[in-house]
């Protein structure tokens, strides 16, 4: 099949003769990592595709893709593409009954507060701390606007489901949890609490609360997804009654790539 690449505002668009067969965007993210994500793609587009955006770009390209797409992994294999990391897909019981986060209090010397209560620098600094121990995101370093956009302009945006936890002694923020609550039901964005405060009870009880917001309005799960070697993170969700449903593989092609394109 003969392909024939452009490239336009919103990515690149791949067409044989008059039928379009594929399209393909790059997302680069503030840890400096440049992802394509591939979209209604043709099996013979993904080359074409790729091998614009590499040419244009120059740099590492990673994609995302379900652990159950086989026949996409072994074609961007192929092309030069190797598999850098795997998350779990989990679904969360928000019942305390089924969790065990019940009666959980505050630790002293603690408050909790609402995304919408806090200093928007401070959370920002927070969430590049947090980041730095997230497999697949150290480096992150927000802008401003971008963490405004990314968080209190985002249309899944909801205080009552982001919450921060406070030193109250030195004013430092020590943890936060986030649930986007999307169309399609509520996702775990991030539960992370600073390293001097770990090991004293704060992400449980980050989740109790927020997951009690989600109970009450009728919310039965929440979605996660946890790197498989976060070895804390899958241990915390698996104590709660999380359930896997699924992966996700990440991958990457390096520049100058060793494969073909």
């Amino acid at each position: 099949m003969d392909v024939v690449v452009t490239r336009g505002r919103d990515g690149w668009a791949a067409n044989h003769g008059e039928v379009a067969v594929g399209k393909a965007a790059a997302l680069l993210r503030p840890d400096a990592r440049c992802f394509v994500i591939f979209g209604a793609c043709h099996p013979d587009a993904y080359r074409p595709l790729l091998q614009a955006i590499a040419q244009h770009l120059r740099r590492d390209l990673y994609t995302e893709l379900g652990e159950a797409d086989v026949q996409v992994l072994q074609r961007l294999v192929g092309l030069g593409f190797a598999v850098n990391r795997r998350e779990h897909t989990y679904a969360i019981p928000t019942d305390p009954a089924v969790t065990g986060l019940t009666n959980v209090a505050v630790p002293a010397g603690f408050e909790i507060l609402t995304a919408d209560r806090v200093s928007e620098d401070q959370l920002r600094e927070l969430d590049e701390e947090l980041k730095q121990d997230v497999p697949g995101a150290d480096g992150w370093k927000w802008d401003r606007q971008g963490f405004r956009n990314e968080t209190y302009d985002a249309p899944d945006y909801d205080p009552a489901t982001y919450l921060v936890a406070i030193e109250q002694a030195t004013g430092r923020y020590a943890g936060l949890v986030r649930v986007w609550n999307r169309p399609s039901g509520p996702r775990l964005g991030l539960i992370g609490v600073g390293r001097p405060y770990r090991r004293r009870g704060l992400a449980r009880l980050l989740l109790a609360q927020v997951f009690a917001v989600l109970h009450q309005r009728g919310e039965t799960d929440v979605v996660a997804e946890v790197d498989i070697a976060n070895a804390s993170s899958n241990r915390l969700l698996i104590g709660l009654g999380a359930r896997r449903t699924g992966g996700t593989i990440e991958l990457i092609r390096p520049w100058p790539a060793a494969g073909p394109a």
